[in-house]
């Protein structure tokens, strides 16, 4: 596509249904991260002394199968929108600011105080804020932050976000071309057929087994961003989506109880075994299950417009980029309260989303700096409640 052609694109329509499935998702976060200060595998930023089985396995583990997968495949549905006015080196530059400037931000000023608390928590930590600072940014440890050492904290999301979108440019730039569109258009004859597309979980079982970086999967997630892409590149694959929404429902809830059923037990074979096959094959399909009927029911039910779509789309980024912290503040006070674990659980989770929201509000959204630094358009004159048009897809 020329500079020219660029120019005279017209923006695709708006598809309603993939804001309103990002918002639901990042909406989300805020039961799932306050679940996991009652965790019972694994350490977090506040942890209260009681923890939760139930919130546990109700939440973590049945979220954990789909829900990060399901924001990657969103942004690559998103980019291939975003390419169709854009050129490569648009692109990059969109990119920039949308995802490194709020993650040095964020790394910078967003994510050190959940750490901070940590520390505080764990080790009876005395000193103020601003001295523990200069001992924080010194790089060391495992990344996770849980022990008040460096961490890119819930922002990694952001981070392979941006690494992915330069190392799939080069594919999907040829998939936009005359060869990739080819290639699509047999992909989505293939998957036209009864049951083929649920075939596509193979690939994301395979990245399984290639390496992780810091506890992550890389390979595992660039697969949902790329499916992502193509999904969206030819029509059929919305039929499909269609037509295969209520079967992909029924075989994820059958199998995210059996997995869950089995991770209750304990069961945790030796790694590339038999068994640890047979299980991560249970957990991929039930992945991709998952995403086939929630893309397929968003469609469905969800490609619609609403008077609030504009702002609760601008702001499920900026959402995403505040709610740990405020969720581990809220958190490291309410644990020492005395009293059940249910409603603590409760408070923190309403008091995170309500705190969320206003910081938003009342300090992100109004002035250009703050948007500049949270990845958000500058502000213009256009109503915040004003109806969507074609506007400017983004992850």
């Amino acid at each position: 596509m020329t500079v020219a052609d660029l120019r005279s694109a017209k923006k695709p329509d708006r598809v309603y249904y993939i804001d309103w499935l990002r918002i639901l998702a990042v909406l989300l976060l805020i039961p799932f991260h306050t679940a996991r200060i009652f965790d019972i595998w694994e350490p977090f930023y506040a942890k209260n002394a009681e923890t939760s089985a139930a919130l546990s396995y109700g939440i973590i583990g049945f979220m954990n199968s789909w829900h990060m997968p399901l924001l990657f495949l969103l942004a690559g549905s998103s980019t291939w929108f975003a390419l169709g006015f854009r050129n490569g080196g648009q692109y990059v530059g969109e990119r920039f600011k949308r995802l490194v400037i709020p993650l040095v931000f964020g790394v910078l000023v967003i994510v050190p105080p959940q750490a901070y608390l940590a520390r505080m928590q764990n080790q009876n930590y005395a000193d103020s804020y601003w001295q523990f600072l200069p001992d924080y940014f010194q790089v060391r440890g495992d990344l996770s932050g849980y022990t008040g050492l460096f961490t890119l904290g819930h922002l990694w999301f952001v981070l392979l976000l941006f690494f992915f979108a330069l190392i799939a440019l080069p594919l999907f730039l040829y998939l936009k071309g005359d060869s990739g569109r080819q290639f699509i258009s047999r992909l989505a004859s293939f998957c036209d057929r009864p049951g083929m597309i649920l075939l596509l979980f193979f690939p994301i079982l395979i990245s399984l087994a290639l390496p992780d970086l810091g506890g992550k999967i890389p390979f595992y997630y660039i697969t949902f961003f790329i499916y992502g892409f193509i999904l969206m590149a030819d029509a059929r694959f919305r039929d499909i989506l269609e037509r295969n929404r209520r079967p992909a429902l029924v075989l994820a809830i059958a199998t995210s109880i059996g997995a869950l059923l089995l991770s209750v037990t304990g069961y945790n074979p030796p790694r590339f075994s038999i068994g640890d096959i047979a299980f991560a094959t249970l957990r991929t399909f039930c992945t991709w299950s998952w995403l086939l009927a929630l893309v397929g029911l968003g469609q469905r039910y969800l490609n619609v417009n609403h008077r609030w779509l504009p702002y609760a789309s601008q702001a499920a980024y900026p959402f995403y980029i505040l709610h740990q912290t405020v969720i581990v503040i809220i958190g490291y006070y309410v644990v020492q309260w005395n009293i059940p674990l249910l409603p603590k659980f409760l408070i923190i989770a309403s008091g995170a989303l309500v705190a969320t929201l206003l910081v938003y509000d009342l300090l992100v959204q109004r002035t250009n700096v703050t948007r500049f630094l949270f990845g958000m358009k500058p502000r213009t004159s256009a109503p915040r409640l004003a109806k969507p048009s074609a506007a400017d897809y983004a992850a």
